[in-house]
């Protein structure tokens, strides 16, 4: 530990703080190499060579448009068929936005109006850009992906590859200013070591994909498009810190035995526990059939979030009851060893439209009808969901929880738990408003569980949009007031003797997960490319290092201190 110009830098050797980058950390692991640029933009000369594309007329040009636009989905789809978990469920997004109406439909009128096709993309993509980036929120996270696909349209239309990551060469750290989820989702973790972007926040795509392929990752850190191709940096994915002029030999001892840590971490077995004996569940979040399979070979005590609506984003109509039964069944099949599975009810909404479910045309989608809000004026809809999970469990013999999202007052928990009672399942809610936080206590008389949703709690907690590179310190889980609402649902679980888990990419942080576990929570649920590192971590310390973690992570100041503080306390 080296104190340079009164900030604290850990693990580094240098003079000067003026080598050091920072950002936020999201995936543990220290990695060393050349940065590698993404090219991110189709090249003006092509681009200029193009011109109108010499089309007949307005139609002509729309049938290129059409042909370039299934061809990016195609290619999503082909990447989303081989990828799994939170890779696949953001590429079928993104073939999904790819194939829009509403795009299609704002590069026509361009079209119409006169314009190439070039231009009307990128005039049809800008205004949708306006739209997303003032709806906020979730929808704003969408802006990366509408910028990836114009860029891949363009490309298409003049006959350039596709722009996205090149091939290294040699183990290289990948540098952009935002990684869209086609960049990340086919990265090879031998030759792509460590990832950082300039831009987002703890909970982007780009952060939740490096988790499951299980690279260190820093997100958010100013001025590293600044650095120069083949620079020679160190990235710390604990510390957020991008080191330049690090000596080569030091900086390979640290990636070794970073690598010795994670190797050692890999052969962790469960179950999960402290040192001193408290068991601990740890669960995996899944969206479908294969994905619950493969994480059901991982070490986990079963499933603590099943997000059922990335079953569903393709579909244009409402699936049969029967239908849902035999999705769901696949999902629950590979826990009736004795393991459970917890449920969500369709979350569509915001960034995940469904077309059978989602209202269209709401001002601010992120604070609008989502969730369980869409089984207010359409019922029938959570009913034959929740028959369809009771059909499910019946069939497969695995123990079953249902709980919905998006619940704000004491009321929409009761009649949520009653439909859910009524099946012969256990039922829970998801805290992800404040309010159902605050009012933890008397949720908890109506409902069997809590679970908490760290992503959107930290979004609406701290009124920061996620995506927004200027606020991502207000979108950290580590935000003291963030801690302060968990700390307030996890007593209350342990008040009221029911359990409390954490289903939001705070879970698979092994440093946060310490702190989290000496608040009271009880199941943490995440990637399952994470468990090992969390369970090995709670396996070397006692429940009265969780509490004292606690106690120092909800007095920072600050994330950044938060983290340090934590550190320290366990000799990091």
């Amino acid at each position: 530990m080296l104190l340079v110009n009164n900030v604290v830098i850990y693990g580094v050797s240098m003079t000067t703080a003026e080598h050091v980058l920072s950002g936020t950390p999201v995936v543990p692991g220290v990695a060393a190499g050349p940065v590698l640029h993404v090219r991110g933009e189709v090249s003006p000369d092509a681009i200029a060579r193009y011109g109108d594309g010499d089309f007949a007329d307005a139609e002509a040009a729309l049938a290129a448009y059409d042909d370039a636009a299934a061809a990016v989905a195609e290619t999503f789809s082909t990447k989303a068929a081989a990828a799994q978990g939170a890779a696949a469920e953001v590429l079928t997004a993104s073939a999904g936005l790819a194939r829009d109406k509403g795009l299609r439909s704002g590069v026509a009128k361009k079209l119409q109006a006169g314009q190439g096709p070039v231009a009307a993309v990128q005039g049809a993509v800008e205004q949708f850009v306006t739209i997303f980036t003032n709806m906020g929120g979730l929808m704003a996270e969408r802006v990366t992906d509408l910028r990836d696909i114009e860029r891949r349209v363009v490309a298409h239309l003049v006959g350039e590859p596709a722009p996205g990551v090149p091939t290294p060469t040699e183990p290289s750290i990948l540098v952009a200013e935002d990684l869209a989820p086609s960049d990340t989702s086919g990265l090879d973790p031998e030759l792509v070591t460590a990832l950082v972007t300039e831009r987002g926040g703890a909970t982007s795509h780009t952060a939740i994909i490096a988790r499951q392929l299980g690279i260190p990752c820093v997100v958010g850190a100013a001025g590293v498009m600044e650095l120069a191709s083949g620079t020679f940096v160190v990235v710390d994915g604990e510390t957020g810190s991008i080191e330049q002029g690090a000596d080569p030999e030091e900086a390979r001892a640290r990636v070794e035995e970073s690598r010795r840590l994670r190797e050692e971490l890999a052969h962790w077995s469960g179950p999960a526990a402290t040192a001193d004996g408290l068991p601990v569940k740890l669960l995996a979040n899944v969206a479908d059939g294969p994905s619950s399979a493969s994480a059901g070979t991982e070490p986990v005590q079963g499933v603590g979030l099943f997000r059922t609506e990335l079953c569903f984003l393709n579909r244009k109509d409402e699936p049969s009851v029967e239908e849902q039964t035999d999705i769901y069944a696949s999902v629950l099949s590979p826990y009736s060893d004795g393991r459970y599975v917890v449920v969500r009810t369709l979350d569509a909404g915001s960034d995940k439209p469904i077309a059978f479910a989602t209202q269209e045309g709401e001002e601010n989608p992120a604070l609008g009808v989502r969730g369980l809000r869409l089984s207010f004026g359409n019922p029938g809809l959570m009913d034959r969901q929740l028959d369809a999970v009771a059909a499910a469990a019946e069939r497969t013999g695995t123990e079953t929880w249902v709980m919905a999202p998006m619940v704000a007052t004491v009321a929409e928990a009761a009649d949520f738990a009653a439909k859910v009672h009524a099946r012969g399942l256990k039922a829970g809610v998801m805290v992800e408003i404040p309010s159902a936080a605050l009012l933890a206590h008397r949720m908890l008389e109506v409902v069997d569980f809590l679970s908490i949703g760290t992503n959107d709690l930290t979004q609406y907690a701290m009124a920061a949009d996620r995506m927004a590179t200027d606020l991502a310190h207000l979108t950290d889980p580590w935000q003291p007031a963030v801690l302060q609402l968990i700390a307030i649902t996890a007593h209350a679980g342990t008040e009221a003797g029911k359990p409390v888990g954490v289903c939001g990419e705070a879970a698979a942080d092994p440093l946060l997960a310490t702190a989290l576990i000496g608040m009271g929570i009880s199941s943490l649920s995440m990637a399952a490319r994470a468990v090992r590192p969390v369970g090995a971590q709670l396996g070397r310390v006692t429940l009265e290092t969780c509490e004292a973690a606690a106690e120092a992570a909800l007095g920072a100041a600050d994330p950044m201190a938060g983290r340090a503080a934590v550190r320290e306390l366990l000799g990091h």
